[in-house]
């Protein structure tokens, strides 16, 4: 299946139906009058969230939506039938943002089964019984209905994972999401062999926690370099990344503090996550030499460094136990807890679909 995380579409709620003109014919009942009943009301635009999606590759070749109009009232003061609601269904952490200058959020779906009336169809017509007054005793007017609400707006996926993974690309974080989960991430020799975002579960000590993998930064990825920084958005809700480093790196100091700049860049509030670095590959590195590159990237992150080896399994054990501690206890309603990303200079973090 194609991963697609973003989608323009075209959104309308249905008209209302119009209403009747009809009058009361029957036998030996003089002066019927009027009994046209009313239009039914439009179908609504729901948005909902539903568990097993996590793409939106069905919007690629589908962007109209339209709800059902309203069905015309009749005689004997009959109703029309509303028109049926149109649900769409959506993966969770799907983001319905306008289509303007702002890309101001309307909907955020974070939570399994999460409905939301977008767009309310628009009211039936009045029948002509409704018009009936002591002076107008035979009125032939009648409402058309009410047209339904329509707009653009832009779907945005931001995948829902506890943790995520940051790095440089051939930082091993294809291989080490393959040894803790059954994700089955593409690994390869050569750079970006991530090239879409990746998820995986964790089983770990009896808990379990999803685990966000995404393709790597290289330095100028804010700016566009490389694959950019478009998908960082995967990451901005989980609650602490992973931060790989090479050990084979000629600078392991440097290849920290390029993907952490390209983060400060993006801003969204993960240069203020809780992050756990980690030295990747030491299974080519011997004992000396990785407690000196430990120090040299400790010295630069701040934060205590573990020394780990994706395609040996040495050291998972450990960085496992922290994840989980830094992860913590899930809200007890599975909703996902989390602030709205700002940029660097403490605004609102503009999104561009583009």
């Amino acid at each position: 299946m194609h991963f697609l995380d973003q989608a323009k579409i075209f959104v309308k709620s249905g008209d209302g139906g119009p209403g009747a003109v009809s009058f009361r014919r029957e036998k030996y009942i003089e002066y019927g009058g009027p009994d046209g009943g009313n239009g039914g009301k439009g179908g609504d635009v729901i948005f909902e969230a539903v568990a097993g999606l996590n793409t939106l590759i069905d919007f690629r070749y589908t962007q109209h939506f339209k709800a059902k109009r309203g069905t015309p009232g009749s005689g004997r003061d009959r109703t029309g039938a509303g028109g049926p609601d149109l649900v769409i269904p959506l993966p969770v952490g799907t983001q319905i943002l306008a289509d303007d200058e702002e890309r101001s959020v309307l909907v955020d779906l974070t939570k399994v089964g999460e409905r939301v009336t977008f767009l309310r169809g628009g009211d039936g017509g009045r029948g002509n019984a409704s018009y009936k007054t002591s002076t107008n005793r035979a009125p032939r007017q009648h409402g058309p209905g009410w047209p339904g609400e329509e707009m653009w707006v832009w779907l945005r996926l931001k995948l829902l994972a506890d943790a995520g993974l940051v790095g440089l690309p051939n930082a091993g974080k294809s291989t080490f999401i393959n040894a803790v989960t059954n994700a089955g991430s593409k690994v390869g020799h050569y750079a970006f062999t991530t090239t879409r975002p990746q998820l995986g579960v964790v089983s770990h000590k009896g808990n379990e926690f999803v685990v966000a993998d995404i393709p790597g930064l290289i330095e100028g990825a804010a700016d566009g370099a490389g694959i950019g920084d478009r998908f960082l958005g995967h990451i901005e809700r989980c609650r602490v990344l992973l931060h790989l480093v090479d050990a084979n790196d000629e600078d392991v100091a440097t290849s920290y503090r390029i993907v952490r700049d390209e983060l400060e860049a993006y801003g969204g509030g993960l240069e203020d996550k809780p992050v756990i670095v980690a030295l990747n590959k030491i299974d080519t590195l011997d004992d000396e030499l990785i407690a000196a590159l430990s120090a040299e990237l400790e010295a630069e992150a701040g934060v205590p460094v573990l020394a780990l080896s994706g395609a040996s399994g040495a050291g998972i054990q450990p960085l496992l136990d922290k994840m989980l501690e830094a992860i913590g206890p899930k809200p007890t309603d599975g909703r996902f807890e989390f602030d709205e990303g700002e940029d660097a200079d403490g605004q609102t973090k503009d999104w561009s679909p583009i």
